[in-house]
């Protein structure tokens, strides 16, 4: 079937525009109507994926949907591989941490840095250095249970100020 430009533009707009069944859907009707139902033909007219519109395809003449699983794709967090973590990290850094001096919020500071969490989980929780994740992402860890990151006064230089004369 010969199709002008302007038709295949538009179809291929608005399929684009759709995501998930509705574009299927979409996709099946327009072969059923117009290309006899050949996802073939639906590859040289449209250049759309036959494969995909087969799917559209048995969806349509089966009545159901598949069901599109995002939420299984990606990499798996931390916490679902290592279980124990975040409470073996919040035992590690409970020692080690006080409270906000002016109490005004809930954090809690602690002088240990992501890189030392991360040492101390290896030598003292027995983690071997492949399955435990990398600084970055045990600080990002830490953030998110609520501690925050902060130099010990000692190792802070000491600002170098004028002091003033006493003849002033």
């Amino acid at each position: 079937m010969e199709v002008s430009q302007a038709v295949k533009e538009a179809m291929n707009e608005t399929q684009a525009d759709l995501s998930g069944y509705k574009r299927r859907h979409f996709m099946a009707q327009i072969v059923e109507s117009m290309l006899d139902g050949k996802p073939s033909q639906a590859e040289k007219v449209f250049g759309w994926n036959r494969k995909l519109v087969g799917k559209a395809l048995a969806e349509w003449h089966g009545g159901f949907c598949y069901i599109d699983q995002y939420h299984k794709r990606g990499r798996k967090k931390a916490e679902e591989l290592l279980p124990n973590l975040l409470s073996d990290i919040q035992e590690i850094v409970d020692s080690q941490s006080q409270t906000d001096p002016t109490f005004r919020t809930n954090r809690l500071y602690t002088r240990l840095s992501a890189a030392e969490v991360r040492r101390q989980l290896l030598a003292q929780k027995g983690y071997s250095d492949e399955e435990l994740p990398c600084a970055a992402t045990i600080n990002t860890k830490l953030n998110d249970m609520g501690y925050r990151l902060r130099a010990v006064q000692k190792s802070r230089p000491q600002k170098k100020r004028l002091l003033p004369m006493p003849s002033l």
